[in-house]
């Protein structure tokens, strides 16, 4: 291969223009390619988005003719480096995502590479139908990289790899030829063989593969060596190099198999499973389906006191024919503590009697009816209890099965918790044996560590002989680099001692490839070599993957020693710094998941399905200009800039991203950094003004008024901003709600409770009806209402990056309400944008000396439903006191309270009057996000968020459903998206309230 700067800028963009999709080769986009879910990092020389089959054959021949490389990626949650490296990275993820063709009645479908696993399966349920593999990331897995990397998942115990379920894939060839590989008939394999030998010179390319596939396999010393030297056959998982020992078990060869168990027909799908894209470029494949997993899950989590244990326990668990086996030991427990929604998912935790974390087996024993897992649960804790194995058992069902796979899933993520920078690396961490072996197996592997003060962390798949093994290693340091090559040595040599798979799942890649000799001996790696060599001859598919690999610790993330700036920043940032903070990002694409698997990450990315606008990208590109800019201010950068442009800081990343990147906060602290440089932007400064801006405007709101109220004024208006003229404002009331609150007679407690209640500037000058009716349903309530002397909230300020404004309203606020706030008498906010600034960026923003009493507010700052739903708990609320008419209300819950604080006390108040049902909307962000949605450049974006999940909702309910939702901005995003009033809970909870 020569240089890939060979290829200039000039080829790549007339070779741009050839193309139907797009082709992007500037710093930002490779940059953001450079890296996946492992510890690699190479900048390719471009990004290719190809739309048609057209565009990639075009690439093929470009490759060729160019002697550059073509790296197929689907989701990028490689783990082993497979889809880092120099040249064209080629990403089917957008434009490749259609299911062709399901057959029910023989259970097979047809689709496209970029078809997300998860979804895949919510399409096929209808049919009763399912595609059984399940990798972690399946919300965002796509079939051709499970495909690529042979993935498994938890319940391989029962459905196996992807290997056994692929039954046939159309390829493009090297040569730029179509291919198509299924099951062959042995007559048919014999034919084809003579056939293509017959053609000597003008054989084609597929000839070629297919002749040389046979005189490997064909030759009596090969079968040998293949016999000897793979790993034994009790290793279900095993994906060290190309499956040549899988072929050798099909028609015509048969090696090794007993004379009772038939051979499968040739089928070449078997080699390119666990090919890692070296082949060939797929562009359809065709799967087995199996029926729906059984009616009723129930997974018994075993409590045990050590990893030991547990593996001992998984062997005893296997008799009862359980769906999966997993493991989660103490490590991720005590990161899952500091997440705020896989904390609520390890609900069903109990700790030692020392107060440390378990090492928990989740056992699925699945079944068609409840009583039968409830009987095969009894049975396996009394010989669990007998063999003196674990301490508690308990049996979870229905909603509580999916809180628990989603803190298993999550664990790749919650492992970048590990504060500072030390960090579980992945390097061993797909190693598979026969589970037999395990126990024994892992006592060796935590001996090697020991021997070298090193720990790891043992996550997942117990139940099949594959623990995720992750050492604790700061590969910022040559001497973590050392580690990271020394750790890997010795266990490849422990591997081997055992007969089992270096690689169970995740793929040689550039990890792994290095040590395939030492795994399978040099004669089966030279078999490695032909193959490759037969099927890309000029090594231009994801070359230096599997074979002729780079040192495995070459071009890693971080360079041995490197050095980095202090950065001093606005926010702090919690035993860590920002770069810290965004390196917690390991790449697992959790931000990927699209609005099918629910959830609010990540918004823009749902919209538009670029890799540029993910929660990951925006870690990246801070990463690497924090760390490789040659910049002396390194947030002085227009690619950060730019990468954070859509970003809505929604909050979503917070809550749900489980390496808990906050890429709001990191975008405010780069936008006031980048403000220091640049100055502030009329309309972020007239954004983050909103208070006095709208206070000067409420003298005259009727003025106001008539401006936003005029169609053609509007959009006048709106363009001298830089607002889209499509978008409506909102409106003044004729007086603000301090004033109104002011002027009324003072109304005192019956129960001599008190509140005080935040009076936001969005309910202030806009809101005022909802201010109005949460007093008085609060005066109704029997508490007496005190609005407080304080400042706005600063929420204008802080999404607008203006951090130096938001910590003097931050301080003054504190100052002024420090005194007055308890638990006896909280502040209750209206707006979640504002009270939930008090508990989320306060503690983070103000001085040092000011952070105890920040504390201490935020844990007493309650949004309204917050506080009722805690007053129904203390049984101070009844549901006498409200109607008893029947309402249907569909709610929609506000981005940042679902992130900082829950859906469940609004859900939870208004289900209080006693024939109210209130069913929450699935939806995500709602696309307004503040002023986002209606800035010009912004609009569409925001409309389309608006119109994933949320609008088509709303306009499904009839007139007479209640729609309900928090945020201002949400309503607004509402009533412009639909056309329907959405209301405030604390309006329907007033409205709700039993006459007198």
């Amino acid at each position: 291969m020569t240089p890939v700067s060979s290829v200039s800028t000039d080829q790549l963009n007339s070779f741009s223009k050839t193309l139907e999709g797009e082709l992007h080769y500037d710093n930002t986009m490779r940059t953001l390619y450079a890296t996946d879910a492992s510890a690699y990092r190479e900048m390719p020389l471009a990004v290719a988005i190809p739309k048609t089959i057209g565009d990639i054959k075009a690439l093929i021949a470009f490759a060729t003719a160019n002697r550059i490389s073509l790296i197929p990626r689907t989701a990028g949650t490689s783990l082993a480096g497979q889809v880092v490296g120099n040249g064209i990275v080629v990403d089917v993820s957008r434009n490749f995502t259609k299911i062709i063709e399901i057959n029910a009645e023989e259970r097979w479908v047809r689709v496209e590479p970029g078809v997300v696993r998860d979804e895949l399966n919510m399409a096929l349920k209808p049919y009763g139908l399912y595609f059984g593999p399940e990798t972690s990331t399946a919300n965002r897995a796509m079939i051709a990289g499970m495909v690529g990397n042979n993935s498994c998942g938890s319940n391989s115990i029962v459905y196996g790899s992807t290997r056994e379920h692929t039954l046939e894939v159309k390829a493009i060839l090297a040569d730029g030829s179509d291919a198509v590989f299924s099951s062959i008939p042995t007559a048919d394999f014999n034919a084809m063989l003579h056939d293509a030998a017959r053609k000597n010179g003008s054989a084609k390319l597929l000839d070629k593969i297919y002749l040389k596939t046979n005189e490997i396999l064909a030759s009596a010393e090969n079968q040998a060596e293949i016999r000897k030297n793979f790993p034994k056959p009790s290793v279900e998982r095993r994906n060290t190099g190309y499956a040549l020992d899988m072929l050798l078990n099909m028609e015509p060869y048969k090696a090794g198999l007993a004379e009772n168990e038939p051979a499968k027909e040739f089928n070449m799908c078997s080699l390119i499973a666990g090919s890692e894209g070296t082949l060939c470029f797929l562009t359809e494949i065709k799967l087995n389906l199996v029926p729906l997993p059984p009616k009723t899950q129930g997974l018994v989590c075993v409590h045990c006191f050590t990893i030991d244990e547990a593996l001992r326990a998984t062997i005893l668990t296997l008799k009862y024919g359980p769906h999966a086996v997993e493991l989660i030991d103490d490590y991720v427990l005590e990161c899952a503590a500091t997440n705020a929604e896989q904390k609520k998912n390890a609900f069903f935790v109990k700790n030692k009697p020392d107060g440390n974390f378990p090492a928990i087996l989740v056992v699925d024993l699945s079944r068609e009816t409840k009583e039968e897992v409830e009987q095969l649960a009894a049975a396996m804790e009394q010989e669990l209890r007998e063999a003196g194995i674990g301490f508690h058992y308990p049996l979870l069902f229905g909603d509580d099965t999916k809180k628990i796979w989603t803190l298993r899933k999550a664990g790749l993520g919650l492992l970048a918790n590990i504060p500072g920078d030390e960090k579980a690396v992945a390097v061993i961490e797909d190693t598979a044996i026969d589970v037999y072996d395990q126990p024994e197996y892992i006592r060796d592997f935590n001996e090697i560590l020991k021997k070298h003060g090193m720990s790891a962390v043992h996550y997942a798949h117990a139940g099949s002989g594959e623990l995720h093994l992750r050492p604790i290693i700061n590969l910022k340091t040559s001497e973590g680099h050392r580690q990271f090559r020394m750790i890997a040595e010795e266990i490849a040599d422990l591997v081997k001692r055992y007969d089992g798979s270096l690689s169970g799942e995740h793929g040689d890649g550039r990890l792994r490839g290095e040590f395939i000799p030492k795994m399978v001996g040099q004669h089966n790696y030279q078999l490695f070599k032909d193959i490759k060599k037969a099927w890309d001859p000029n090594n231009i598919f994801n070359p230096g993957k599997i074979v002729d690999t780079a040192p495995m610790d070459t071009f890693l993330r971080y360079e041995a020693d490197q050095k980095t700036p202090e950065f001093k920043t606005y926010f702090r940032f919690h035993d860590q710094d920002i770069l810290q903070h965004a390196e917690q990002c390991n790449g697992s694409g959790d931000c990927r998941k699209t609005q099918l698997s629910g959830g609010t990450m990540c918004p823009s990315f749902m919209a538009t399905r670029n890799e540029k606008d993910t929660t990951r990208a925006r870690a990246n590109i801070l990463r690497e200009m924090l760390t490789r800019s040659p910049k002396e201010n390194r947030f002085d950068n227009e690619e950060i800039k730019e990468v954070y442009d859509l970003c809505l800081a929604c909050k979503g990343c917070k809550g749900e991203c489980p390496s808990n990147v906050d890429v709001a906060k990191l975008k405010m602290e780069f936008l006031q950094q980048y403000h220091d440089v640049h100055g502030v932007p009329l309309r972020s400064w007239l954004v983050g003004n909103f208070s006095k801006m709208t206070g000067l405007a409420s003298y005259v709101p009727w003025a106001y008024n008539l401006v936003f109220k005029n169609k053609p004024l509007r959009k006048l208006a709106n363009q001298i901003v830089g607002f889209h003229p499509e978008r409506s404002m909102p409106l003044l009331h004729n007086t603000t709600l301090k004033k109104w609150y002011e002027k009324r007679k003072k109304v005192n407690s019956a129960t001599g409770k008190k509140v005080y209640l935040f009076c936001d500037e969005f309910t202030n000058y806009n809101d005022v009806e909802i201010g109005k009716k949460t007093i008085l349903v609060l005066e109704k309530l029997g508490y007496e209402v005190v609005i407080p002397n304080h400042g706005p909230s600063g929420r204008p300020q802080l999404s607008k990056g203006l951090l130096k404004d938001a910590k003097k309203i931050a301080e003054e606020n504190i100052r002024l309400l420090r005194d007055l706030i308890s638990y006896d008498t909280p502040l209750i906010g209206i707006e979640p944008s504002a009270i939930l600034t008090f508990r989320d960026e306060y503690p983070d923003l103000v001085s040092i000396e000011m952070l105890e009493d920040a504390k201490k507010l935020a844990q007493n700052a309650l949004q309204f439903d917050e506080f009722i739903s805690r007053e129904i708990e203390l049984k101070n609320i009844s549901k006498d006191q409200f109607t008893k008419e029947k309402r249907l209300i569909k709610l929609h819950g506000h981005c940042q309270q679902k992130a900082i604080s829950s859906m469940i006390p609004t859900k939870k108040m208004l289900s209080l009057p006693e024939n109210y049902t209130v069913q929450l909307i699935p939806s995500g962000c709602c696309g307004m996000a503040g002023s986002f949605g209606y800035e010009k450049e912004h609009y569409d974006i925001s409309m389309q968020i608006g119109e994933l999940v949320l609008f088509p909702a709303v306009r499904q309910q009839p007139e007479e459903v209640i729609i309900a939702a928090p945020g201002t901005s949400c309503r607004h995003q509402i009533h412009d998206g639909t056309g329907r009033k959405a209301l405030h809970p604390a309006e329907i909870l007033f409205e709700a309230l039993a006459a007198d």
